[in-house]
């Protein structure tokens, strides 16, 4: 980037598990986190919407400690920068901002210091990062991800024509995923463990195939993570019996919750919005839809 030019990152959101996907499948959703970048003579993050108010103003952002990583494996170092952040992304609300920051550092490590890393590289470095590939990989690729991050590789499947509808409810209490995984079993039985991936792999052939009442009830068969996170999210229960009631075919934790999301037939989300917002008044009930593009960066002239 030079002088005169900024540089606009765009990254979506995401949802992961879907029920029984565990730490292997993300989709990206419709709410964005942006940057708008320019050369400055020190770093500096100025957060532009409610969502980021919080965020680190300096070197100890995500998103500069993401990009300072990545460019000293690669023996470069970048120019300094302000940049603005806007998001409509909920924080430790199960929608992946803090995976969108790192593909966004990614992004802006890529493009100030020349790596041109190819897709494979950008998701093996997200995943690392943060431990596995479900919300990195959507943020990347857009769309469905079916992901495995292991020691030395990983792995993603990338399905860009899927679509359904999608209504998050949103509780306005935040649950940190720390607190979540910690009430997780640390070893299931071979029998259990069986049971747990079958599920899984049932979930991903009934949305490969548009099969979504199967895909549905996977959702509620899984046994890796839910079960065990309903006492912490007591939203989860509710949403699942008034959705079921008003057409959705599906309801997960997203991510680690406490977001509910509720999964439609295209076309039949606006109604089971309408009815979610009227049973749900203490909490944000939003429409959402699968984001097929995955991040985006755009080079400009500044305007003066």
């Amino acid at each position: 980037m030079k002088e005169g030019e900024m540089l606009k990152i765009i990254v979506p959101a995401s949802t992961a598990n879907l029920g029984p996907g565990f730490d292997s499948i993300g989709l990206a959703v419709s709410r964005y986190l942006t940057l708008e970048v320019t050369l400055s003579d020190r770093w500096t993050f100025v957060p532009c919407s409610f969502e980021v108010e919080s965020i680190p103003t300096d070197e100890e952002n995500l998103i500069f400690q993401v990009a300072e990583q990545l460019v000293r494996k690669y023996g470069k170092t970048l120019p300094n920068c302000l940049v603005n952040v806007y998001s409509d992304i909920p924080f430790t609300r199960g929608l992946g901002s803090s995976a969108a920051a790192i593909i966004a550092g990614i992004e802006l490590a890529n493009e100030l210091a020349g790596l041109s890393l190819t897709m494979e590289e950008k998701v093996r470095f997200a995943s690392c990062f943060e431990g596995h590939p479900d919300n990195v990989g959507a943020s990347l690729y857009g769309g469905l991800v079916i992901g495995s991050h292991r020691k030395d590789e990983t792995n993603i499947v990338h399905i860009n024509n899927i679509d359904f509808d999608l209504v998050a409810v949103i509780p306005y209490y935040e649950l940190k995923t720390a607190e979540a995984r910690n009430v997780l079993p640390d070893y299931f039985s071979r029998h259990k463990a069986v049971e747990a991936s079958s599920v899984s792999n049932v979930l991903v052939a009934a949305l490969l195939t548009g099969n979504w009442s199967l895909a549905g009830r996977m959702m509620d068969c899984d046994v890796f993570h839910q079960p065990y996170r309903k006492n912490l999210i007591p939203e989860l229960q509710s949403v699942r019996a008034v959705a079921k009631k008003y057409g959705a075919f599906g309801v997960a934790l997203s991510g680690a919750g406490p977001t509910v999301l509720c999964f439609a037939e295209p076309g039949k989300g606006k109604e089971l919005h309408g009815h979610l917002l009227q049973h749900f008044k203490d909490c944000s009930v939003q429409l959402l839809s699968v984001e097929r593009n995955g991040s985006q960066v755009y080079k400009m002239p500044l305007v003066k």
